[in-house]
């Protein structure tokens, strides 16, 4: 265990109880409760509004000002026919490639594509050699998670965990982070293959909610897996661009393509600032 007394104080900290409670107080209509949270939020994290779509005073909830929707035009798309986009507001934390069933965190940390797929080893290879990016979204960022590429939805798992907090020094001090805390995995079938989308929770993330489902059940207790018909009316197809996902109270989003896919920009590495819609890289089998 590391030394680091932010790093200890989260091992000790009831990490469950502490996102229950304020998943309340985020979710909470009252007027002088949720206004104060709105205003020293924005003020402490100095969230630029002129984006956002509904000005303060405009939101039923702390939760419905965080998932606040932007202007319509703020996040241009890229060309998604050749492009791989980015899914959210963030900072590239990791990316590179999938080697030896393993995916790089950060100062020597790594974790297995498995781990973080819910111990699914089967789904798990048809991303070995393949790509991978993480994101983390900071309190200010805008929250809603989109599609980096077209998509049919054809399985999820909410996969439980812990709740450590996703920042820059706990991913390089509390070993394999994004695959032991809380999480959801959603795989896609796509015209470069299969591509997962994970939404990693941490500390006081309240929920995860998705286009198709609604809000996730969080901290349960074991995996829930779902399966999604591929084809017919019940077929959840996105476009690139599509929402897909938001987070109540924030964290990491981690995407996985098969091999031979995708080629990430050049000039994208550790700690580059991204914008939703932006391109990630190349679609190389477009």
């Amino acid at each position: 265990m590391s030394l680091n007394p932010f790093i200890l104080l989260q091992h000790i900290l009831p990490q469950h109880a502490l996102s229950r409670l304020a998943g309340r107080f985020a979710s909470s209509e009252r007027p002088w409760l949720r206004d104060r949270l709105i205003r020293r939020f924005v003020k402490a994290y100095h969230v630029d509004m002129e984006q956002a779509e509904r000005p303060l005073g405009k939101y039923r909830s702390f939760n419905d000002f965080f998932t606040r929707a932007l202007k319509p035009g703020m996040r241009p798309l890229a060309d998604a026919g050749s492009q791989v986009l980015c899914p959210a507001d963030g900072a590239v934390s990791q990316l590179g490639r999938i080697e030896n069933g393993r995916i790089f965190q950060a100062k020597g940390q790594s974790y297995t594509a498995a781990e973080l797929l819910g111990g699914d080893t089967d789904l798990a290879a048809k991303f070995e050699g393949g790509s991978f990016i993480t994101i983390y979204l900071s309190p200010s960022d805008y929250h809603r998670v989109h599609m980096p590429v077209d998509g049919t939805l054809r399985q999820t798992a909410y996969i439980p965990g812990d709740l450590f907090s996703v920042n820059t020094v706990t991913a390089e001090n509390v070993d394999r982070l994004f695959s032991r805390n809380e999480r959801l995995s959603s795989v896609f079938d796509t015209p470069v293959g299969a591509m997962a989308s994970v939404m990693v929770g941490a500390m006081i993330v309240a929920s995860i909610e998705t286009v198709w489902g609604g809000l996730v059940k969080p901290h349960q207790k074991q995996i829930v897996r779902g399966n999604f018909a591929t084809d017919g009316e019940n077929a959840v197809k996105l476009n690139a661009g599509d929402e897909m996902g938001r987070f109540l109270l924030g964290s990491t989003v981690v995407l996985l393509f098969e091999p031979g896919q995708v080629e990430w920009a050049d000039d994208l590495k550790p700690l580059s600032v991204v914008r939703m819609g932006q391109s990630l890289g190349r679609l190389t089998s477009a």
